[in-house]
């Protein structure tokens, strides 16, 4: 089972069954754990979904179920990027104190109105979704697209929208690193958020190594090249 937390509208279809929305904490992931027999848990949240995280860490450990974190590498500052990495959100929101600025957000929904605190800037937000509300920053252009996105779109995006800064977390993964290539291509400066601390857990960077993982529990290996879906 695929569990979204809903922030999407239309995400893609899965080849396996789909529940959307939060568990209602710790107590409420180990009531569905225990309900939904399930015996091994993937983790494979944004890495800054630290609440999310830290639930399944205490539910699978109430639960004594194993548990396997995916995650994407972060990414590194390479020769030719300018970079300023903020330890959070605010840090970010302060970054961007002085004059006025186009300014390229691609955080997401959920954050915007922190930058309300810097209301000078104009913000160009590249969102999956069209808001139901309207961002609430006095100035700003709202772009709907969903990624990957490559490197070629992204310098004509920057261009076209003259930005002068970016600001992102730093979500690691190939789907959205273009806009770190097209930005140092452009000599652009970056607002980097870096991943916030979380509990202790495995972790693996390949959806492969997720599978052997659970090859190895149930003591089932998968004939090589079988299909193997999500």
């Amino acid at each position: 089972m695929l569990s979204y937390a809903g922030r999407v509208a239309q995400p893609k279809a899965q080849p396996i069954a789909v529940r959307v929305g939060g568990f209602g904490g710790v107590d409420g992931l180990v009531r569905h754990l225990r309900e939904a027999q399930v015996t091994h848990v993937v983790d494979a949240t944004h890495p800054f979904a630290a609440r999310m995280s830290a639930n399944a860490v205490a539910a699978c450990a109430a639960c004594g179920l194993p548990l396997l974190a995916l995650t994407r590498p972060a990414w590194q500052a390479g020769p030719g990027d300018r970079w300023q990495t903020v330890p959070d959100l605010p840090a970010a929101v302060a970054a961007l104190s002085g004059p006025p600025q186009r300014v390229m957000l691609a955080l997401g929904r959920m954050h915007l109105s922190a930058f309300a605190a810097q209301p000078q800037h104009h913000y160009i937000l590249r969102l999956v979704d069209l808001p139901e509300v309207r961002p609430p920053l006095p100035q700003h252009t709202v772009i709907v697209s969903r990624g990957p996105f490559d490197l070629e779109g992204d310098i004509a995006l920057l261009r076209a929208q003259r930005v002068d800064v970016l600001v992102c977390k730093n979500a690691g993964g190939a789907g959205a690193e273009a806009k770190l290539h097209a930005a140092r291509e452009l000599e652009l400066p970056i607002v980097m958020v870096a991943r916030p601390p979380l509990a202790a857990r495995q972790e693996v960077t390949r959806v492969a190594e997720v599978l052997l993982w659970l090859e190895a529990a149930h003591h089932a290996p998968t004939s090589r090249g079988a299909e193997r879906g999500v």
